[in-house]
């Protein structure tokens, strides 16, 4: 259905900045509260090249994970017991050899683990065991599939990812995913082109009604996200000549209600070469972490405690517009 950098798309000089719109609504500056969620890009290296892809990824990336990051990771996870859950994206994030250890080590350190998955990523060579890896331990899997019907699916991100999306639900649900206790499948929803959402519980209602009846496939929530104004979605709104209004459509549907569950407030984003971000737009746009030890910019090698961010401040531009239009996006779908 779904190069100038991307932060060379300015909003029209009448359009206020974010923190100026928090300001107006009586909202503070954003900041970061308890921290629940590590989440890990662990490289931009992926077997598709979906269009509104806001990491740029695709099979000719080479930005990968070292072993020592990954190591550092797990450290700093051990460390701060209040993170409950490592959540893991790319890329694919299965295709970094890392994806394993950091899958077994978070489980034994008693964390629930996410593994962000495109589907067809199941069917590259060497992933025959990623099923059995991740039923294993227990991992949720959360799995972009844009529309239920395969020329939207393929028109988004390319031809037969539909059908090879299907075999891959079929084979998660073979292994229990979707219907056992402990191993939850939820399926990932953007619009294909420059609009919000449509509701969420009642997308999720097609959805279920369709997959179950065309296909005997089984999931157990849909999450709705907005896309994002950023790097392919955002050359593509310019190629088309609507980035302008796809970005007043973001301001004028701000919503203050969604503000309290924006996923930055309760999470910390770490890039593949180990330095640690706000959120993983953030990440994909550079924009530096909105303080660590008074100054911006910081690695996992300068902290000793992932709690050491909470309280910061948190850095933001006109992509949040993004995050608080209409019914909220987050990682875990829409926030009203």
């Amino acid at each position: 259905m779904h190069k100038a950098s991307a932060r060379t798309l300015p909003l029209a000089p009448a359009r206020p900045p974010f923190d100026a719109v928090l300001a107006e609504h009586g909202i503070p500056e954003l900041r970061r509260g308890a921290l629940t969620t590590l989440q890990v890009n662990v490289g931009k290296l992926c077997n598709l090249a979906c269009h509104h892809c806001h990491v740029e990824a695709g099979p000719k990336r080479t930005e990968s994970m070292a072993a020592r990051v990954a190591e550092r990771v797990l450290e700093l996870l051990a460390g701060t017991p209040q993170i409950a859950c490592l959540d893991l994206t790319g890329g694919a994030p299965e295709l970094n050899p890392n994806f394993p250890m950091l899958v077994r080590e978070a489980r034994r350190l008693g964390r629930s683990v996410i593994d962000r998955c495109n589907l067809t990523v199941l069917f590259e060579p060497g992933m025959q065991e990623l099923p059995q890896l991740l039923a294993e331990n227990g991992v949720k899997v959360v799995a972009s599939l844009p529309c239920y019907l395969g020329q939207n699916v393929d028109q988004q991100r390319g031809r037969g990812v539909f059908d090879k999306s299907v075999r891959a639900l079929d084979a998660l649900n073979a292994w229990g995913y979707g219907t056992s206790p402990g191993l939850e499948l939820d399926l990932v929803y953007n619009p294909r082109g420059a609009t919000l959402p449509p509701p969420q519980a009642a997308l999720e209602a097609s959805y279920r009604q369709e997959l179950r009846s065309r296909y005997g496939i089984e999931f157990n929530r849909l999450l709705t996200l907005t896309n994002m104004p950023i790097h392919r979605f955002a050359h593509e709104l310019v190629r088309s000549g609507r980035h302008d209004e796809y970005m007043s459509l973001l301001v004028n549907h701000f919503n203050p209600g969604t503000v309290p569950g924006l996923m930055c407030r309760s999470l910390v984003s770490v890039s593949w070469d180990g330095r640690l971000y706000d959120c993983d737009f953030n990440q994909m746009l550079e924009l530096d972490l909105g303080a660590c030890h008074g100054r911006t910019g910081c690695t996992l090698w300068e902290i000793h405690s992932l709690s050491e961010l909470e309280g910061r401040r948190i850095a933001t531009e006109s992509h949040c517009f993004g995050c608080t239009a209409g019914a909220g996006s987050s990682c875990s779908g829409a926030l009203q």
